[in-house]
């Protein structure tokens, strides 16, 4: 396939970052920018002149200039409500597309594109970007059988995503991560959560159970008085810690000579285990700080789509994937309404 022309849906928050990466790579040679959707005359109007794109006040008007579609891959970054109606759109118009989390309002709406993008052989991402976090890169090359999970994400209030509540704003991030790494189906859902400055539920409390037996607890609050994104998770002799932010990993594990003394059955000798460098202050544990190299994950993220465009291979971040994490949101946010009603709080 010749360098991919690629064009951008909406210029919000995530869609101005999305023009700033592919104006980036586009300079690497990687794609040409060609096209800028955008209903605000002025918004559009000044990104259109910053990054040198075309800019159209409409999906209509801009698959409607040429015979054949201006463009061969889309990023959709408008508002969740209008994902369904727009990916059918570019979908049926032969056009690979990467869809900004939430993947749609509904799995009704996901599953209906899931199908358009089968039908019509495209590539279809969804935009998940902290799968793309070097963090979560390197600790999902660690995980072996992982049990408990702890996740916080907690965020200053700005205006920004009010059109979906937390768990569809910021949880799901978290919730999409700890789905690829248990690989497990989920058996049970406990929530609660409440609306605080806006009209949607701004802070949440999630526990979830896999069939694999593993738990994992969920915290998201966009009311914070600080920024938090941490996932701790432990798994048979092994604790991970991730913070995002950082891009930083951290494990403790336990030593190996303590492993062999319980296996062989002797019983637990403290004084018998040796402490070593880099080891962690309670002796028989060996603690190691990795700092994966540094990235930006949305130029990860947008390279992988490329990547699929390209190549027509799979990417990292499917649509069943995000199907997987919407169904989990809207059942979450199902049991908090149900805690609300029984706490008569709704």
């Amino acid at each position: 396939m010749q360098t991919p022309r690629v064009a951008v849906i909406g210029a919000g928050a995530f869609g101005r970052n999305h023009l700033r990466v592919y104006r980036d790579l586009e300079a690497a040679g990687e794609l040409q920018l060609t096209a800028l959707v955008e209903p605000n005359p002025s918004r559009r109007s000044e990104l259109a002149a910053r990054y040198d794109v075309t800019g159209f006040a409409s999906l209509d008007e801009a698959l409607q200039t040429n015979a054949a579609p201006p463009f061969d891959a889309a990023s959709v970054c408008s508002p969740t409500i209008h994902h369904a109606a727009i990916a059918e759109r570019l979908l049926d118009a032969g056009i690979d597309v990467l869809i900004e989390k939430p993947f749609a309002a509904s799995i009704e709406e996901a599953d209906h594109i899931l199908a358009l993008a089968e039908r019509n052989h495209r590539i279809l991402q969804i935009g998940h970007l902290e799968r793309f976090n070097p963090a979560v890169t390197a600790a999902a090359e660690r995980i072996t059988r992982p049990m408990f999970f702890e996740a916080h994400r907690l965020s200053i209030f700005t205006p920004r995503s009010l059109d979906v509540d937390v768990v569809l704003d910021l949880m799901i991030h978290d919730l999409d991560i700890v789905l690829s790494l248990t690989n497990s189906a989920v058996r049970e859902v406990r929530a609660v959560g409440l609306p605080v400055l806006s009209p949607r539920v701004d802070i949440a409390n999630v526990r979830v159970e896999f069939e694999s037996g593993c738990v994992a607890n969920f915290t998201a609050s966009r009311v914070s008085t600080e920024q938090v994104r941490k996932l701790r998770l432990f798994q048979p002799h092994e604790y991970l810690s991730l913070d995002f932010a950082r891009q930083e990993l951290l494990t403790i594990k336990v030593d190996p000579s303590l492993l062999a003394q319980l296996t062989a059955g002797g019983g637990f000798n403290p004084s018998a285990l040796s402490a070593h460098e880099g080891s962690h202050p309670s002796r028989g544990l060996s603690l190691e700080k990795l700092d994966p190299q540094s990235a930006e994950p949305l130029r990860l993220e947008l390279e992988d789509f490329l990547s699929s465009v390209r190549n027509r291979t799979q990417p990292r971040v499917t649509g069943q994937a995000g199907r997987a994490a919407l169904a989990l949101a809207l059942e979450i946010n199902q049991q908090i309404a149900s805690h609300a009603r029984r706490a008569g709080l709704a």
